[in-house]
Parts: structure tokens; sequence; C-alpha cells
């Protein structure tokens, strides 16, 4: 009677993250599932306030780009560009963008 190999772990099984990962990698999307996130995440980091303020999102070649209805806010905005992508960076795990443009 042979013995069962119950090891808690086969060497060759990789975790779902992982997995999710390399496919992102292998199809090269993976920098537009962070964009995603980042965009999906706006009004979570930025707060109810700015999220009703702001009318569209996109990213192109790294620069986030913002539509602002309140040039009060934009100005204000603009003063804090540093602070809001180190709080994208430190939410996201990454940095996703290196700048924003309020328009």
């Amino acid at each position: 009677m042979k013995k069962k190999d119950y090891s808690p772990r086969n060497k060759d099984i990789t975790s779902v993250g992982d997995a999710i990962n390399n496919l992102l990698q292998t199809y090269k999307i993976n920098n537009r599932f962070d964009e995603a996130a980042l965009i999906s995440a706006w009004a979570e980091v930025m707060g109810k306030l700015i999220a009703n303020r702001t009318e569209r999102l996109f990213i192109r070649k790294d620069v986030l780009f913002v539509e602002i209805t309140s040039a009060p806010l934009k100005h204000e905005l603009n003063m804090s560009k540093q602070k809001i992508i180190d709080n994208f960076k430190s939410h996201l795990g990454k940095s996703v963008v290196s700048e924003i443009v309020f328009i």
C-alpha cells in the first residue's frame, strides 16, 4: 500500500494573484488595468466633494487629465498635484501616473 503525499503545496501551483499578474504582463495590459484602478478609486481617494465636481478622467502617456467644474477647486488642486500623486501611489501600492493636468 502506497502512502499518499499530503504536502501543503505543490511547487508548480501558483496563487491566483500571481496568475493574474502573469496574465496581465503576458498580454501587456497591466498598465491599462492600473489606470482603470486609479480612475475607479478617484472618488474614494479624493472624497465626495471633489468627485462631485469632476466631469471626467482619462490617462494618456502616464498623465492623468481631470476635468473639474469649479475654478477655485481647480486652482486648489493645482497646488496639491504631488500630494495627490503620492496619495494614489499609497492607495494603489505603485505609481501609475507621473503628472496630473486639471482642465
